[in-house]
């Protein structure tokens, strides 16, 4: 029988934990499964709700400090043991019931990964709703993957896949988009959103600009990750020739006879010209450090405090 895991980012949701577990259990049975908790450095005794599960399914990663929920679902995923990985957010609002419905179809249809889109959000619209659609208006625009709901967490991978993704900073919004970018067969099904019961919500509108400014990373990926040098060098070439095009305009102008000391048009040249020099420059180290970074070892970027695997029942 193939293995589920169910990897759960958690940060200070103490009293969810507990109906959480018996949720995914519930919905689970019948699967051989395992669940991942990555408590993300909560300050509240969420750690210590998950450890009194005493559930033998259960493998609770502690972080060190709060690193974030891409980094914390990067640990998770890592981890998996599992030939299908699951995400789902620790605060109840993704119905874990949802889920043997997205194996069924990841596995019937022989999709690479099954999303959900949340139906009916049960959120504040101008704090949460709104931010999220510009998000995703500008995410489809932008990228040319069409999904509707980027940022539901309710997901469903092959193994394979899960593990090729490289998740941080706000990335774990953009994973249909980085599966897209490895070639994946990816869809969407409707899923249910539930309100929240406890603890507070760890997004609002400051969150969509973050998203925004890792949106141009994800361009930056797509276009130009393996060849830095087109995007950097070629704008610099550009921007150097303009500024020696219109300096030599100006020592023509000097050489009749005319006074250029002063002019806007001196200045911006060499501006023009130091401008492309650093952008040419900057495309060569980025070159550099591409080769570095396919010849670094695979050390993550997070600091797990402690690991406890198989918390037995008793």
């Amino acid at each position: 029988m193939d293995k589920v895991s169910v990897v759960v980012p958690v940060y200070n949701e103490e009293d969810n934990i507990i109906p959480l577990s018996e949720a995914l259990h519930k919905a689970l049975q019948g699967y051989d499964f395992e669940i991942i908790f990555i408590d993300d450095g909560s300050d509240d005794h969420t750690a210590e709700k998950i450890q009194s599960l005493k559930k033998k399914t259960i493998t609770l990663i502690e972080f060190t400090k709060n690193f974030g929920q891409s980094l914390a679902m990067a640990a998770g995923i890592a981890y998996a043991k599992g030939d299908f990985i699951v995400t789902i957010d620790g605060d109840l609002q993704n119905d874990p019931a949802n889920i043997p419905g997205m194996l069924k179809k990841l596995k019937e249809e022989e999709w690479d990964m099954v999303a959900g889109y949340r139906q009916k959000r049960k959120d504040p619209f101008v704090t949460r709703i709104l931010p999220s659609r510009i998000a995703n208006f500008f995410i489809r625009m932008l990228t040319g993957v069409h999904f509707r709901d980027y940022g539901c967490t309710l997901k469903v991978f092959r193994a394979e896949l899960a593990k090729q993704l490289e998740l941080y900073g706000e990335l774990h919004r953009f994973i249909p988009v980085l599966a897209a970018f490895e070639g994946a067969r990816i869809t969407q099904m409707p899923v249910n959103h539930l309100p929240r019961h406890s603890g507070n919500s760890k997004y609002g509108l400051g969150r969509t600009f973050r998203v925004l400014s890792d949106l141009l990373f994800i361009l930056f990926l797509k276009k130009y990750f393996l060849r830095p040098m087109h995007l950097f060098g070629t704008t610099g070439v550009i921007i150097l020739l303009a500024g020696v095009f219109i300096n030599l305009y100006l020592l023509g102008i000097k050489i009749m006879g005319n006074d250029i000391w002063g002019k806007p048009l001196l200045f911006l040249a060499v501006l023009l010209v130091i401008g492309g020099i650093q952008l040419i420059t900057i495309g060569i180290f980025a070159e550099f450090l591409m080769r570095i970074y396919f010849r670094s070892s695979d050390k993550p970027p997070y600091r797990i405090k402690r690991i406890s695997k198989g918390i037995q029942e008793e």
